[in-house]
């Protein structure tokens, strides 16, 4: 990506992991910053707005924030946060047990869906215990598993996570469910080039007609509105956040011509590129 003023990518983590007080080093704050890394915020307490993507978001007590890699964000200026800020990159999750698989993908491959979660008390203690335990790990002695035992740590803060979200434990059994969580995982690698449901169902071993029904039910969408959301909200980033054309954009997206795109994104948005990007120039983004 082409970046323009007051943009940033996030800077490398060591191991891929990383977990810190908020109010210690707050991340994102006077730029926007591109996404590498998974992460999870933890609102102790806090006020203030958090930018992610086009969406502002109210900063409350007690809240945990779900940010994908690729998202882009800032908390506001005024901001003012205390909790926990977890990072973690694909290399890192690979250490953590497969059984906590199926709850990750519910948590970020579609990360717009559940950008907020608000647990009850009992949850944010609970939550707030973890998180406590996790980085004092973190901060110990280095010995040889310790990566080990904060993938360990990872795993169950994922599961009670998904917990949050009201996913019951036997959908992640399901039959449907998996094919599903594979669906996902395979978009959310291939959505730049792939934009058909036979696209996906050929290379699932399935007819597009029940992955569209598997996914109404996992998700209340069909796998066609899932595809166009991914790509528009990766249209809607670059043209927002990157000073590439709009040719440029639709070349990326593996659209055929820049009209091509235009209509797909002004039938999805009910606004054309041209436009949607020019509202945030006159506001100064």
């Amino acid at each position: 990506m082409k970046p323009v003023s007051g943009i940033v990518s996030e800077s490398v983590i060591d191991h891929s992991f990383s977990v810190k007080r908020l109010e210690d080093d707050l991340p994102y704050f006077v730029n926007f910053v591109r996404l590498n890394y998974h992460h999870i915020v933890m609102i102790e307490k806090g006020k203030g707005v958090l930018v992610i993507d086009e969406r502002s978001f109210d900063i409350t007590d007690q809240e945990i924030f779900l940010l994908s890699k690729g998202q882009i964000c800032r908390f506001e200026n005024d901001a003012e946060v205390c909790g926990y800020h977890i990072s973690f990159g694909d290399c890192f999750w690979e250490r953590v047990p497969s059984s906590a698989s199926n709850c990750k993908a519910v948590l970020f491959n579609n990360a717009a869906a559940n950008q907020k979660l608000i647990p009850d008390q009992a949850e944010t203690d609970e939550f707030l215990n973890l998180c406590k335990n996790l980085l004092t790990e973190y901060k110990a002695t280095s010995y040889s598993n310790q990566m080990d035992v904060l993938a360990a740590y990872l795993k169950i803060m994922m599961i009670k996570l998904a917990n949050v979200k009201m996913v019951k434990e036997d959908t992640f059994d399901s039959q449907d469910y998996i094919i599903y969580r594979k669906f996902m995982e395979l978009l959310s690698s291939q959505y730049h080039s792939l934009h058909a449901v036979n696209d996906y169902s050929e290379r699932l071993n399935i007819t597009p007609r029940r992955l569209s029904e598997l996914c109404k039910r996992c998700s209340d969408k069909s796998a066609k509105e899932i595809i166009n959301g991914q790509i528009i909200a990766e249209a809607k980033r670059l043209l927002q956040f990157s000073s590439h054309s709009v040719k440029e954009i639709a070349y990326q997206l593996h659209f055929g011509t820049s009209e091509q795109f235009s209509h797909f994104f002004k039938k999805n948005t009910e606004i054309s590129p041209a436009n949607y990007r020019s509202k945030f120039i006159h506001i100064g983004i």
